[in-house]
């Protein structure tokens, strides 16, 4: 169990992405040092993981939880602020597609003037959309089959443009009600989010104040940390108290998560 936490930590540490992933469209940074900050940074966490597993099992076990909770957290908020900007970037297509149909554009010219104002996930969905329509195919087509995190949002698009072709409505109304409809769901969402930030906070909070508790007993004379640090039963309630706190914060994201779906 020790080894598995371990390295399940050092992995997490590892592979987390830097600030540099974030930033798309930043130029390259230069790398310093040999090896340069992404081993430099495996190198260290597995030193501090090595060092803690050593001298104390148990602190470096509730250590490796707290990591791994905090690495799953974080990269899960990182896809979420990915696919608001591809949703941002979807909606910057549809309004440039919307605006190019209404004054006479062929749609695959839409398309790829829709693709050139954006970049992404949308972006890539409008080239391919824009190519297939070049060679005399429907742009829905191009629309699906992304792999991308608003593949659902893409089949909406999709759908509308297939109504347009096989009826005869005008494709510019179809990706206008589309975009609004779209618009309606992402502020619908934000203010969902609004709503459960107290929430949020509350859990955040309660998941903290074991520590409290602890930092309270330390200034008593009671020792706390001689206690959990000293293996035994004390480190045992200190991993499952650090287990439960991490579950606790899991199990606050997965519920306001649903909701917001």
């Amino acid at each position: 169990m020790v080894i598995a936490a371990s390295t399940a930590a050092a992995l997490a540490l590892i592979v987390a992405p830097t600030t540099r992933t974030m930033t798309r469209l930043s130029p390259p940074r230069r790398v310093e040092g040999p090896w340069g900050h992404a081993r430099l940074r495996a190198a260290v966490a597995l030193g501090l993981i090595a060092a803690v597993m050593i001298y104390a099992p148990t602190a470096g076990c509730a250590g490796a939880a707290l990591a791994l909770t905090t690495a799953y957290r974080r990269a899960r908020r990182r896809r979420e602020c990915a696919r608001d900007a591809d949703l941002r970037g979807l909606l910057g297509c549809l309004e440039a597609a919307t605006g190019e149909l209404r004054v006479g554009a062929h749609p695959a010219n839409a398309c790829t003037t829709a693709a050139g104002e954006s970049s992404g996930a949308a972006a890539d969905a409008f080239r391919a959309a824009a190519a297939r329509a070049r060679l005399g195919g429907s742009a829905a087509d191009g629309l699906q089959a992304q792999g991308s995190a608003i593949d659902v949002e893409l089949a909406r698009v999709a759908a509308a443009w297939r109504v347009a072709d096989r009826y005869g409505v005008a494709l510019a109304d179809l990706l206008d009600a589309v975009r609004a409809d779209m618009l309606g769901r992402i502020r619908f969402r934000d203010r969902v989010e609004a709503g459960l930030a107290g929430a949020r906070a509350t859990a955040a909070v309660l998941a903290c104040l074991p520590l409290l508790g602890i930092a309270l007993g330390q200034l008593m004379g009671a020792s706390p940390l001689r206690v959990l640090l000293s293996g035994g039963l004390g480190g045992m309630l200190l991993v499952l108290g650090t287990v439960f706190a991490c579950a606790g914060l899991l199990w606050t994201d997965r519920i306001t998560g649903r909701v917001t779906r």
